[in-house]
């Protein structure tokens, strides 16, 4: 379960206050675009008991994820949140496109971050923050889990609105991720401008 427990490590190490927890929705969808989120969190033992059911967004049920979107704003010290479209993803590839998401996601915090935790092997050199990198982070610290469900939901929201826009595909459903349903619309209709151009089921024709 996620706790603050690497939060208050690197603060009791470093005398910091202000760490940030980062993470992305949507590396692996063929639509819609990756989103990344900062979240810093106050280290005390209230946040932590308030924000009790923050975990891995990915174990959540989406109602579940939409209450605790509005507490984690509520009571974050900070938070901030940036996207890349599919277009920018197709030009210059997914893992950069995430890094710059999540740069923007950085650059939105209202309180500057001190260091930053993000989740799996990702590093921000561009950013002149100490930072690490944490294999499935978003299961161990409480701001990566709080800053996966930012993403999650925002990029869910925005797959909801795109739905509407192009309801053929069902991205209402699958989020733009690659399951059958959506692999086969695009397979009957061909890919509309939120797919991701340059992934290999739109790239190369589907089977």
């Amino acid at each position: 379960m996620a706790s603050l427990a690497l939060e208050t490590a690197v603060s009791q190490q470093h005398n910091l206050t202000h760490i940030a927890g980062i993470d992305e929705a949507g590396r692996g969808a063929l639509a819609g675009p990756v989103v990344a989120a900062a979240v810093i969190l106050p280290l005390n033992d209230q946040i932590a008991t308030l924000l009790n059911g923050v975990n891995d967004s990915k174990q959540l049920t989406a109602k579940k994820r939409e209450s605790l979107f509005e507490l984690i704003c509520q009571h974050a010290l900070a938070y901030g949140i940036g996207q890349q479209p599919a277009s920018v993803i197709d030009e210059i590839g997914i893992l950069p496109a995430n890094k710059l998401a999540m740069a923007t996601a950085v650059a939105q915090l209202t309180h500057a971050p001190q260091f930053l935790l993000i989740d799996g092997r990702i590093r921000l050199p561009q950013l002149n923050i100490p930072q690490k990198a944490i294999v499935r982070g978003d299961s161990q610290s409480l701001s990566i889990a709080a800053a996966s469900i930012l993403a999650k939901v925002t990029r869910d929201r925005l797959m909801i609105e795109m739905d509407q826009q192009f309801p053929r595909y069902g991205f209402a459903q699958h989020k733009g991720y690659g399951t059958q349903q959506h692999r086969d619309a695009i397979a009957q209709h061909g890919p509309c401008p939120q797919h991701r151009h340059s992934f290999a089921p739109i790239r190369q024709p589907l089977l």
